[in-house]
């Protein structure tokens, strides 16, 4: 590795690792904060409504990101890449004020559609605090024109994402009706 392109993994490294800690801290810290129950002004029960748009669109920024850099189309890849950081940045900020102003809904459904919904919960809360480091080492190292890394970290951040995005609108659908 040439002492360019050292510097330049350092550069990024450090930010990538900081706001890694700092979202997926947030996140957590979410579940042990007591409800705050203030007046919002506003019907905050959209917000769950409002994640799983968010999440939806981010599917679907990600499946053209895929699609237009299977065609070599790197231009469109990237502003794809930039819509959906975007709508997740933006779900992200909806996530944390409805999780702050409202207390956690339990889910209510029985049988075999209770063990799929938990399943599914687990597993997108897991790959979801694994996709925000993958996601943004991804991103650098495209932008940083290192095609090669970010080819190795992108063949497991694409099909992940798209996993969290894809689950979390499911997580919704399946949970809506207890709010």
């Amino acid at each position: 590795m040439s002492q360019k392109e050292h510097a330049r993994n350092k550069s990024y490294t450090g930010i990538v690792v900081i706001l890694s800690i700092v979202v997926n801290a947030l996140v957590v810290v979410l579940f042990f904060l007591p409800e705050y129950g203030g007046e919002t002004g506003f019907d905050i029960t959209i917000l769950p409504l409002l994640n799983a748009v968010f999440n939806s669109f981010t599917f679907v920024f990600l499946l053209a990101a895929l699609w237009f850099i299977l065609r070599k189309n790197i231009k469109l890849h990237r502003r794809f890449i930039f819509a959906a950081f975007t709508t997740t940045g933006l779900f992200l900020v909806s996530y944390v004020s409805y999780h702050y102003l409202a207390e956690s809904t339990s889910y209510g459904g029985e049988g075999p559609l209770r063990y799929i919904y938990y399943f599914i919960l687990i597993t997108h809360i897991i790959l979801a605090a694994a996709i925000v480091p993958l996601a943004l080492l991804s991103l650098f190292r495209g932008l940083s024109m290192q095609v090669e890394k970010h080819r190795k970290i992108a063949r497991w951040t694409m099909p992940i994402w798209l996993y969290v995005s894809l689950t979390g609108v499911l997580v919704y659908i399946l949970i809506s009706p207890y709010y």
